[in-house]
């Protein structure tokens, strides 16, 4: 998942030039959109393009490197899970039934959430905490 995470980030490193590409991928979201998904884009995600154009490829990555050294990985994976949520409600591909064979989808949310609820002390994570388990 952390190197998942790292490439995501990567893919959206030109957001923090240009957060307009952020907007443009939202508004045509939002001419397909149903309308749970049409009211997130257009009450939360459009509002905050901008902020969120730097904050998502920042905490991507940030993510991943963290998943990767084994550092926080409990709350980095809650965090990334909210995210990728965030994400997949803005799309408006959560709720469809072609979600369930997307490798984006159940693979990465479950993925994030057992590393939630229960990432400490895994076998190869660069940095380990010398506490018994």
């Amino acid at each position: 998942m952390g190197v998942f995470l790292v490439f995501m980030g990567l893919d959206k490193v030109e957001w923090f030039l240009d957060g307009g590409l952020l907007t443009q991928q939202l508004q045509e979201w939002r001419g397909q959109a149903r309308p749970l998904a049409r009211w997130y884009l257009e009450a939360i995600a459009l509002p905050a393009a901008p902020v969120f154009s730097r904050v998502v490829p920042a905490a991507e990555l940030s993510a991943g490197v963290a998943l990767i050294l084994g550092v926080g990985v409990r709350p980095v994976a809650a965090l990334a899970l909210l995210m990728v949520v965030n994400f997949h409600i803005a799309a408006d591909v959560m709720f469809k039934y072609a979600y369930l064979w997307n490798a984006y989808g159940p693979p990465v949310l479950g993925a994030l959430a057992a590393l939630a609820v229960g990432g400490r002390h895994l076998p190869f994570s660069v940095f380990k905490s010398s506490t018994p388990r």
